[in-house]
């Protein structure tokens, strides 16, 4: 059996950063992790990793990161206080699991 050489790694050609297309992609919409995830090509935890770089960073240039909080189907929880940006396990209020994803966009001050 002949052994194949490995070839080395390419990584894929990219013009932009993958945080600045999320942030040309949030400027224009508003979306959910899910939906960034789609859009961009990566998984939904990298995102969620992104999207805390940028809401450190983003109000350095005159933007500004804006987050429509998580909410609950059945009892209208609004998750305000919470600070992570991925989309919580249950609500504390009735315990239901069917929770709609925090929505994001960039805006300009």
């Amino acid at each position: 059996m002949k052994i194949k050489p490995l070839k080395p790694f390419v990584p894929v050609e990219r013009h932009d950063t993958i945080r600045h297309n999320i942030i040309s992609l949030l400027e224009s919409h508003t979306l959910s992790a899910k939906d960034i995830s789609v859009e961009i090509g990566i998984s939904e935890k990298e995102v969620g990793e992104h999207l805390e770089h940028i809401q450190r960073t983003i109000n350095k240039s005159g933007r500004v990161f804006v987050v429509k909080p998580a909410e609950c189907k059945k009892c209208g929880f609004v998750f305000r206080k919470r600070e992570k940006l991925k989309k919580p396990g249950r609500c504390p209020v009735c315990r239901n699991e069917s929770i709609y994803e925090p929505l994001f966009s960039v805006g300009r001050k």
